[in-house]
Order: C-alpha cells, then sequence, then structure tokens
C-alpha cells in the first residue's frame, strides 16, 4: 500500500494544492504568503485522502 499511497499522493496533494490555491486568488488573497499557505493546507489535507483512497483500493481488490 505503500507504494500505491506515494503514487497516489503525487496527483492528489498537487490537485488539491491548486484547488487551494485557486480559492485564495479567487478571494483576492493575492500576495505571497496567502498563496503559499494555501499551498501548504492543500499539502497537508491531502495526506488522509490519499490514506482513505488508497485503503479503498486495496479493500477493493484484496
Amino acid at each position: 500500500m505503500n507504494r500505491l499511497a506515494g503514487i497516489l499522493f503525487s496527483l492528489i496533494s498537487t490537485t488539491l494544492m491548486g484547488t487551494a490555491v485557486v480559492v485564495a486568488l479567487t478571494m483576492g488573497k493575492d500576495t505571497l504568503q496567502p498563496i503559499l499557505i494555501s499551498a501548504a493546507i492543500g499539502f497537508v489535507a491531502a495526506i488522509p485522502v490519499t490514506l482513505y483512497i488508497a485503503k479503498k483500493i486495496t479493500e477493493e481488490f484484496s
């Protein structure tokens, strides 16, 4: 599952980070600090999402 989670994390984290940055820019926060904070929030939020999806995939095919 570690290998699967690593591959999924690379996809999920970039998606959530990009979404968070777009949300920050839409809200008018267009300086460096809010953009970096929103990207960090997306990165951290990707960890439990990745583990949940990897667990569901391994349960489905086990």
